[in-house]
């Protein structure tokens, strides 16, 4: 699949993994999940201590567990989904003639699977909506229903050949404290505390699909969720093009008027489009800066005053100060836990 730049330095806060855990908690031992974080690179039992997961660990977590337990699904639905159950997805929906035809065949598929929610899809001229309807009284796994949500998107931008965009999602809970980290998953519009979880397209910027090969299939099964769990495109938020604009020029011009000029606008017109994208210039250039120390300090080549100055500090405790408010620790301890 070809993709605008990906955002590969992003991370996403503990409490995002928290509910999978939970999950994982209920088909695991203590023992069993110690060893499976151990192994995924995760940095103890506890990660909030240091409060920032990477995309690496969340692949390696889910490649691990989803073998392991026996269930591709790690325990986020009230039935298991057996092994080759994802395999079996993607030959149906590569079959597909049109991706709202795909999306009709993902729906029918966790259909025949899952007990406690069922897929509705509502095609018009207008919009493309996949909603997941509650099937009476359940609770709201929000791992799940981000994963799941995601899985259809990664799908139909695999079909497509690009990151297809997103015209809105919406979640069947409320605004969790780490809202932001869902930015990083989904290039759209996010509404939380909505009746039902869905996700929406445009019919009109669909465009067709393209023909997958069984050696395409294998590919997007072994790298399973790193193709598509994260969003790689900066064309569809205002947020992701200022990070790729702040990942690709020097810290020197890493200012708000710099962004602007660099995007073809007023730095007013910026700041209020961010706010639009609910985030602040200074926080998207916090996240990246927070990222790259994360992915230095864990290949571990760098001093902690070269990590420093290679993002912008004037000073190594300047740096120790703000990577405290990011993670809840000190560079030092971070890269002693890895």
């Amino acid at each position: 699949m070809t993709n605008t730049t990906p955002t590969i330095l992003s991370t996403v806060s503990s409490q995002f993994i928290d509910d999978w855990l939970l999950a994982l908690r209920s088909l695991c031992s203590d023992a069993e999940l110690a060893s499976l974080m151990k192994r995924s690179g995760l940095i103890s039992q506890h990660p909030q201590r240091f409060g920032r997961v990477t995309l690496d660990q969340i692949v390696c977590l889910y490649q691990l567990a989803a073998v392991e337990t026996g269930d591709e699904m790690m325990g986020l639905w009230s039935r298991p989904i057996r092994p080759r159950a994802l395999q079996h997805l993607l030959t149906s929906v590569r079959e597909a003639t049109s991706l709202p035809s795909a999306l009709y065949r993902f729906s029918t598929f966790w259909n025949l699977l899952l007990d406690d929610y069922q897929f509705d899809l509502d095609d018009t001229k207008s919009t493309l909506v996949l909603t997941l309807k509650p099937q009476g009284n359940v609770s709201v796994q929000r791992f799940g229903h981000m994963l799941i949500l995601k899985l259809a998107h990664g799908l139909m931008s695999w079909l497509a050949g690009h990151e297809v965009p997103v015209q809105a999602v919406e979640f069947a809970f409320e605004r969790p404290e780490f809202h932001q980290d869902y930015t990083v998953i989904f290039p759209a519009p996010l509404h939380f505390g909505k009746p039902a979880t869905s996700i929406a397209f445009d019919p009109g910027m669909l465009g067709p699909v393209e023909a997958r090969s069984t050696s395409d299939l294998d590919r997007f099964l072994q790298n399973a969720p790193r193709d598509w769990i994260f969003t790689r495109s900066r064309e569809h938020t205002q947020s992701l093009r200022v990070r790729t604009y702040l990942s690709q020029c020097g810290w020197d011009d890493a200012t708000l008027t710099h962004a602007a000029r660099a995007l073809h606008m007023t730095p007013r017109t910026l700041m209020r489009r961010l706010d639009a994208d609910g985030t602040t210039f200074q926080t998207i250039k916090d996240a990246l800066r927070r990222d790259i120390a994360i992915r230095d300090l864990q290949a571990g080549r760098k001093s902690i005053e070269a990590i420093a100055l290679d993002i912008g500090f004037s000073s190594s405790a300047s740096f120790h100060k703000a990577f405290h408010r990011w993670t809840d620790g000190t560079p030092s301890a971070y890269r002693r836990k890895q």
